[in-house]
C-alpha cells in the first residue's frame, strides 16, 4: 500500500481545522465549573435555569448539527463555518452583556446555533487523502478531548479575575479568531462527496432504524448529559469541602492528567487486544462507583478520589464509543451514523444542565449523584446485552463509475471484507473491513481491471 508522507497543505488544514474546532469547544466548556457560582449574581437566577443556560447550547447544536453538515454539501463548507463562527461569536457577545440569566441562556443557545462541527469534519475529508484521513480525524478528536481539560482549568482562573463576562468576552475573541483562520489559513477545496464523512439525509432515517447503534447513541446521550450535569452541583460541593472558587483549577489540573494516564493502556487493551466491550463496561462501572460516591463525599481528599474516577470512566468512555460505533456502522453509512451519535450527544448536554438543575433545586445533591449512578448501571446492562464488535473499519475506493457484479463479488471474495456496496452516481465503492488482513491494492486492481477475470483473491 502506498504510504505516502503528509504533505504540508494537508498538516497545515489539519492542523488549521484542529484548532478551529478546540478553540470553538474550549468557549462552550469553560462556563462548566464556574456557571453555578459565578452565574448568582445573574438577575432572575436559579439552579434549575443556571443548568439550562450550562445545557442549552446542545439543544440547538443537536438540532442542527445534520443539517449544516447538509447544507455545506450544497453552498460548500466555508460559508457554512464562516456563518456558524459568526452566530457563535454574536451569542457570546450577548452572553458576556447578558445582567440577568436570561440573556446568558440565550446567548448559549445561540452560540449552539452556530452548528460547523459536521462542516468542519466533512472539510477535513475535502483536504485529506484517503491514507492519512484516519490520522487526520484521530488530530481533530485528540484537540476536543484536550479543550475539554483545559476548558476545566481555564475556568476558573479567568472567572476569578473577572467573572462570567471575560469567560465569554474571550469565547467570542477566539471565534472571530477562528474566522480569520478560516479566512486565510485553511484552503477552499471543492467539496467531495464522502459518505464516511458527512450525513446523508436519506441514509440517517435508514441509521435512525438500525437497532445495533441505539445502545452507543444512548451511551452518549447519558455520558454528555452526566457531564453537565455534575457540573450543576460539584463546584458547589467543592466550596463546601473548603476550596475556594478561584482554586479549584489546582484541584481540576492533577485530576485529568492522572485520569488520562489511567485511560491510555485501557484504551490500547481495547483496540489492540480487541477488548472494546469490556473496556466500555468497566468504564461505566468506574463512572457508577464515583457518582454514587459523591453523594456520600464530605471531605476534599474524597472529591479528589472521585473525581478521578469520574475522568477516568468518562475519558474511556468518550474515546472507546465512537471507535466503537466506527466498527459496526454499515459501508457507506459512518457519516450518518455519526451524525446521529453527535445528535444525541449534544442533546444530552441540554437534557443534563436542564434536568439536573431542576433536580438540584429540588431534590439536593445526593438525589441527582445517585440518579445519575443507577442511569448508568442501567445502560451498562443494556450494553452487556449488545454483541462485542468486529475490529472493522471502513474504506472508500473511487470508480469510473462503472462496476460489475463480478468485480462486487470479486471484492467481496477478498480476505479481510466484509461488506461492500457500490455507489455509481458518487463514482466510488464503500467497504468494511479487517485491516490486518485487507489489502487496498489488491481492491483498487479489481475496480479498475477492465478484463473479465475477477476470480477470488483468495
Amino acid at each position: 500500500m502506498n504510504m505516502s508522507a503528509t504533505t504540508r497543505t494537508e498538516q497545515r488544514a489539519v492542523a488549521s481545522l484542529a484548532s478551529l474546532y478546540a478553540l470553538r469547544m474550549l468557549g462552550l466548556f469553560m462556563v462548566l465549573p464556574v456557571m453555578m457560582i459565578h452565574g448568582q449574581s445573574l438577575s432572575g437566577a436559579t439552579p434549575q435555569l443556571l443548568g439550562l443556560a450550562m445545557g442549552v447550547y446542545g439543544l440547538t447544536q443537536a438540532l442542527l448539527q445534520i443539517p449544516a453538515g447538509a447544507l455545506s454539501d450544497r453552498i460548500g463548507r466555508k460559508p457554512v463555518i464562516i456563518g456558524g463562527l459568526v452566530i457563535f461569536a454574536l451569542g457570546s457577545i450577548i452572553a458576556a452583556s447578558a445582567d440577568s440569566v436570561y440573556g446568558v441562556i440565550f446567548g448559549r443557545a445561540l452560540q449552539g446555533c452556530g452548528a460547523i462541527a459536521s462542516a468542519i469534519m466533512a472539510l477535513v475529508t475535502d483536504l485529506t487523502r484517503e491514507e492519512h484521513r484516519m490520522k487526520a480525524m484521530a488530530s481533530i478528536g485528540a484537540s476536543i478531548g484536550l479543550s475539554f481539560s483545559v476548558a476545566l482549568i481555564l475556568g476558573p482562573w479567568l472567572a476569578g479575575m473577572g467573572g462570567l463576562s471575560l469567560i465569554f468576552g474571550l469565547t467570542a475573541a477566539l471565534a472571530i479568531g477562528g474566522l480569520l483562520v478560516t479566512l486565510w489559513v485553511i484552503p477552499n477545496p471543492p467539496a467531495q462527496p464522502h459518505r464516511d464523512a458527512t450525513a446523508v439525509m436519506a441514509e440517517v432515517g435508514k441509521q435512525l432504524r438500525n437497532l445495533r447503534l441505539w445502545p452507543l447513541n444512548l451511551g452518549i446521550f447519558l455520558l454528555h448529559a452526566l457531564m453537565v450535569a455534575i457540573f450543576v452541583a460539584i463546584p458547589g460541593q467543592l466550596t463546601l469541602s473548603g476550596l475556594t472558587p478561584d482554586h479549584h483549577s489546582w484541584l481540576y489540573l492533577p485530576v485529568l492528567g492522572v485520569a488520562f494516564v489511567l485511560m491510555v493502556p485501557l484504551i490500547i487493551i481495547a483496540e489492540k487486544k480487541r477488548q472494546m466491550k469490556n473496556v466500555v463496561l468497566i468504564a461505566a462501572l468506574i463512572i457508577a462507583a464515583a457518582l454514587i460516591g459523591m453523594s456520600q463525599a464530605h471531605q476534599l481528599w474524597h472529591w479528589i478520589g472521585l473525581l478521578l474516577l469520574y475522568f477516568w470512566g468518562f475519558n474511556l468512555m468518550e474515546a472507546s464509543l465512537p471507535s466503537w460505533l466506527s466498527k459496526i456502522a454499515p459501508a457507506g453509512a459512518k457519516g450518518s451514523a455519526m451524525g446521529i451519535y453527535s445528535s444525541m450527544q449534544f442533546m444530552g448536554a441540554f437534557v443534563g444542565g436542564s434536568l439536573g438543575g431542576w433536580v438540584l433545586q429540588n431534590y439536593g445533591v445526593n438525589v441527582l449523584f445517585v440518579g445519575l449512578g443507577v442511569l448508568v448501571v442501567l445502560w451498562a446492562i443494556v450494553i452487556g446485552q449488545s454483541s462485542a464488535p468486529q475490529h472493522l473499519t471502513s474504506v472508500r475506493l473511487t470508480t469510473d463509475g462503472n462496476c460489475s457484479e463480478l468485480q462486487l463479488a470479486s471484492l467481496m471474495s477478498l480476505p479481510g471484507v466484509s461488506e461492500v456496496l457500490h455507489l455509481a452516481d458518487e463514482c466510488a465503492v464503500y467497504l468494511k473491513v479487517s485491516a490486518d488482513v485487507f489489502d487496498r491494492n489488491q481492491a483498487s486492481a479489481i475496480i479498475h481491471s477492465t478484463g473479465d477475470n475477477h476470480g477470488s483473491q483468495r
